[in-house]
């Protein structure tokens, strides 16, 4: 079958750091193989403060209420992504490439959750969805994620390393041929709680983190956690921040800016010790490349790397942008998942269309 040259598309993102929906209008062309995009129009929807408490907390919900968390969040999910179309009066799409919410993801029992996928979301945008990209994988074996590197590969293959700063921190980089990724570290789901704890929604700029102290022990303890002597493929969900990294910070009487001190350079060291060569060029995307004192201190603990921070459409919306591309790869019914990346048993084509 001959495949479309020129693909226009949404990609729809919300992100574990839960600072809202991001929505991009994507075009994407194809020429000897060679794919390019522009972002055309782009947007982050917040969530209220009811739904941000049900986000939060959702880890802990019954499987009642998570059917009808589901339901609502697809509700509320289409209702963003129609007045996203109507706004910028947004016609002739070939598909919504969604990626839903993560909940729960527990890929060493076979298992994740991403909420707002469910069929109905194709009615309710009268639109082709792409959605649901994690489940086919996990069955194959695989963690499920990260999924981005794909995209990395295919759009932004100039760079050596290509880092997401975001709820946790992700890398992805070629090796031995082959294309690999893996989560770091938590990055912004424990700067953002203590900035919360401060009446804060972030720590702007790290301006915070950088006036604390760094209590020696806690980083010791933290550097010491399991999952970084793990090998990948390998990644994280909320429940390693509340079963094990929280509880280790709250375990320490010193103030919030103490804490995000800290865990900074705990970000900082950790990110050295997830590459493999210490130089070349490393591509920072995420809310946390916003955060000045944070990617000061992954630099001193990386001389020599040229750490390069993308302009701010490419910098917030890289994901969403990528998730589009998975969805036009899924229509193409080409490769969207790398084994290499996520240790499925083989590389595959991701995702439902509704």
């Amino acid at each position: 079958m001959t495949h479309k040259q020129k693909y226009h598309v949404l990609g729809i993102m919300s992100g574990t750091s839960l600072d809202g929906v991001d929505l991009a209008e994507i075009a994407f062309s194809i020429d000897n193989g060679q794919w390019d995009f522009e972002i055309l129009q782009s947007e982050t929807v917040g969530y209220n403060g009811a739904w941000l408490s049900i986000l939060k907390n959702a880890v802990t919900f019954s499987h009642p209420q998570l059917k009808e968390l589901n339901r609502d969040y697809t509700q509320l999910l289409s209702g963003i992504i129609n007045d996203f179309i109507t706004k910028y009066k947004i016609e002739n799409l070939d598909a919504v490439c969604s990626h839903g919410h993560t909940i729960l993801h527990q890929p060493q029992d076979g298992y994740t959750l991403q909420i707002g996928n469910l069929p109905e979301i194709a009615t309710l945008l009268n639109q082709t969805v792409v959605c649901d990209f994690r489940v086919q994988d996990v069955a194959f074996g695989g963690q499920g994620a990260p999924l981005v590197p794909i995209g990395d590969k295919i759009l932004f293959s100039k760079y050596d390393y290509c880092m997401n700063l975001g709820g946790f921190s992700n890398i992805s980089f070629e090796e031995d041929g082959k294309r690999v990724a893996f989560d770091i570290s938590p990055t912004n789901t424990i700067l953002n709680y203590y900035a919360n704890q401060l009446q804060l929604d972030y720590d702007d700029k790290g301006s915070i983190a950088r006036t604390g102290e760094i209590d020696q022990t806690l980083l010791e303890e933290l550097n010491a956690l399991d999952f970084y002597q793990k090998t990948y493929p390998k990644s994280l969900g909320f429940e390693f921040v509340k079963e094990i990294v929280l509880p280790i910070m709250e375990s320490y009487a010193i103030l919030p800016k103490n804490k995000l001190a800290t865990f900074v350079e705990h970000i900082a060291v950790q990110t050295a010790v997830a590459l493999p060569k210490r130089s070349g060029t490393l591509l920072v995307t995420g809310g946390g490349a916003y955060n000045d004192f944070l990617i000061e201190r992954i630099k001193a603990y990386l001389p020599n790397m040229e750490i390069v921070i993308p302009e701010n459409k490419i910098l917030e919306y890289k994901e969403a942008v990528i998730f589009g591309l998975l969805g036009v790869l899924k229509l193409r019914n080409e490769i969207n998942v790398l084994s290499s990346v996520t240790g499925a048993s083989k590389d595959h084509s991701s995702g439902v269309i509704f």
